[in-house]
């Protein structure tokens, strides 16, 4: 059986919406941070992989971390290819880059941006530069298109998603520059399968979409 291990407030939320998507059995685990709120996995969660960050899956004798590694595991054992986009589409390399875009780029640039406004060393304005710069770029492509890979909602909306969401709640950002991105996320938030997974995985949040 295909297992889910989320730990609360995390990157895993991504996986139990995929599995959502596609339809298929899973078990989810749920683990509380420790302490709770911002804190770490608990000693249970960080045991499954030497890596002992969110998320994981086990499948069997399968146990494997990194969001974009499940995500290619589940679509490809379970999902037959369904959300991902293949080579002979017209728009496969949009969808590699974003779906690639979310951990490579996104993240890390939200996670090291400075959060003392008084701080304007060359440093730290390299920094805010670099912070934000995926926004703008998100903000121009989704009024191109009504999703990362084009048309058609994708796993890369699946993996884009947590950056300009749960990501906040620990790089704080007002959306109201960003009307593009607010209208993609009310759309996010109108998809059954998203309101479930969330509801499942993080019932005492309410999903940052706004």
């Amino acid at each position: 059986m295909l297992t889910v291990h989320h730990l609360g407030v995390s990157q895993s939320e991504r996986i139990v919406w995929l599995c959502e998507e596609l339809g298929i059995p899973y078990e989810l685990k749920r683990y509380d941070r420790v302490p709770p709120g911002r804190g770490m996995g608990p000693p249970e969660y960080k045991a499954l992989h030497p890596i002992g960050t969110a998320p994981i899956i086990t499948d069997g004798d399968v146990v494997l971390p990194e969001s974009g590694a499940i995500m290619e595991y589940i679509i490809g054992k379970y999902g037959h290819g369904r959300l991902a986009v293949g080579p002979e589409a017209p728009n496969f390399a949009d969808y590699l880059f974003w779906f690639h875009f979310a951990n490579a780029s996104m993240l890390p640039s939200q996670s090291g941006a400075p959060r003392d406004a008084a701080d304007e060393s060359p440093r730290a304005q390299f920094m805010r530069a670099r912070a934000e710069r995926p926004w703008t770029l998100i903000e121009e492509r989704l009024g191109k298109v009504p999703y990362f890979a084009g048309e058609e909602f994708t796993a890369a909306d699946i993996i884009m998603v947590f950056g300009l969401t749960t990501m906040r709640a620990f790089a704080p950002r007002d959306l109201s520059g960003f009307p593009n991105i607010l209208a993609y996320l009310k759309r996010i938030g109108e998809r059954p399968a998203y309101r479930r997974a969330m509801q499942k995985g993080d019932p005492q949040m309410e999903p940052m979409l706004s």
